[in-house]
């Protein structure tokens, strides 16, 4: 499921289940084989409303959910993964409470959480900002494509999925690096045809494997 392009359905707080399939539908035409739902400061009984409209869309297509730091959606919805950050849950009360039902995928913004993520069992990790990213007000440092690859060669088998600033044009060089997949908000969400953004990262990402 961690392969290729990563989508992330990232809707604003007051975002309904339509809003959310409707993009969820685009991505997974793109490719995607995982898709994570990314709702900040959403009210708990929304989120879980579109998590369980997404989980029946991706039942139905074959892919993955992921669940972005809510530990309880995610397991009240039957997701596959929750996506944490570094102010979230720690990792090992996450894994004490999924009790082996999700994969845990951890954000990570140096080597030596990348190293942390990894000792503690992630299942996957998030790195960057590769690039310079609009999706978070106040974005860790850039790490840059040197930085992806070194945490790439100590993840090992465990996938890392490349984030910030993540476009078509650069998805090359990100699975250059070794990424196993690439998420990518504006450039896919906000762009003029969402599926053929998703589409071409994905299939460049195959294309290098």
């Amino acid at each position: 499921m961690i392969a290729g392009f990563y989508g992330i359905v990232d809707l604003p707080a007051a975002a309904g289940p339509a809003e959310a399939e409707a993009l969820a539908a685009q991505l997974l035409d793109g490719g995607a084989p995982m898709i994570q739902l990314r709702m900040k400061r959403a009210p708990t009984r929304a989120l879980l409303a579109c998590a369980r409209t997404l989980r029946a869309l991706c039942s139905r297509r074959g892919a993955g959910l992921c669940v972005n730091d809510r530990l309880d959606v995610a397991l009240l919805s039957s997701a596959d993964a929750v996506h944490l950050g570094q102010d979230d849950l720690p990792l090992g009360a996450a894994r004490a409470l999924a009790a082996g039902r999700l994969l845990i995928g951890i954000s990570t913004h140096s080597l030596a959480q990348a190293q942390a993520a990894l000792t503690g069992g992630a299942d996957y990790l998030g790195f960057g900002p590769v690039w310079g990213t609009a999706s978070k007000p106040h974005p860790d440092p850039v790490q840059g494509l040197s930085a992806l690859a070194a945490v790439v060669r100590a993840a090992g088998p465990v996938p890392v999925v490349a984030i910030g600033g993540i476009t078509p044009v650069r998805a090359a060089a990100v699975a250059n690096a070794g990424a196993a997949a690439a998420a990518a908000i504006a450039a896919v969400n906000q762009a003029p045809d969402p599926t053929a953004a998703a589409r071409s990262i994905h299939h460049t990402f195959r294309a290098s494997g």
